[in-house]
């Protein structure tokens, strides 16, 4: 008599461990600021709950124009987004921005989205 093989039901159960991390990732921000973003924080839409610094995931710690960041432990919904910008004092906060599920965009700011900067 054979035994069985456990590959299919390790296999079955690996996926579903990896599936849900998959599916939470909601993608990347897109820079059209025309500025280089050197920090990005999201709160949900009306609070002062900020996160970490999303810049951080980017390998030289800021977000050029029309580069894309890897957002990390973001689900999709409605935030408050501050970002704080490379050799300047100032600081924009753009209020209610809905970060999309799935796709490769989760969302984009541009110049004119820039409206309460301090």
């Amino acid at each position: 008599m054979r035994t069985p093989s456990l590959r299919p039901l390790a296999a079955v159960m690996l996926s579903a461990l990896v599936a849900p991390a998959l599916a939470a990732d909601p993608g990347r921000f897109w820079n059209l600021t025309g500025k280089t973003i050197s920090s990005l924080t999201l709160a949900p839409a009306g609070t002062e709950q900020f996160g970490t610094n999303q810049c951080a995931n980017d390998k030289d710690g800021t977000v050029d124009n029309d580069e894309r960041l890897r957002l990390t432990n973001v689900s999709p919904g409605r935030y408050d987004v501050r970002l704080k910008f490379q050799r300047s004092t100032l600081q924009c906060t753009v209020h209610d921005v809905q970060v999309k599920e799935g796709g490769k965009v989760a969302f984009s700011l541009e110049a004119k989205d820039l409206t309460d900067c301090r």
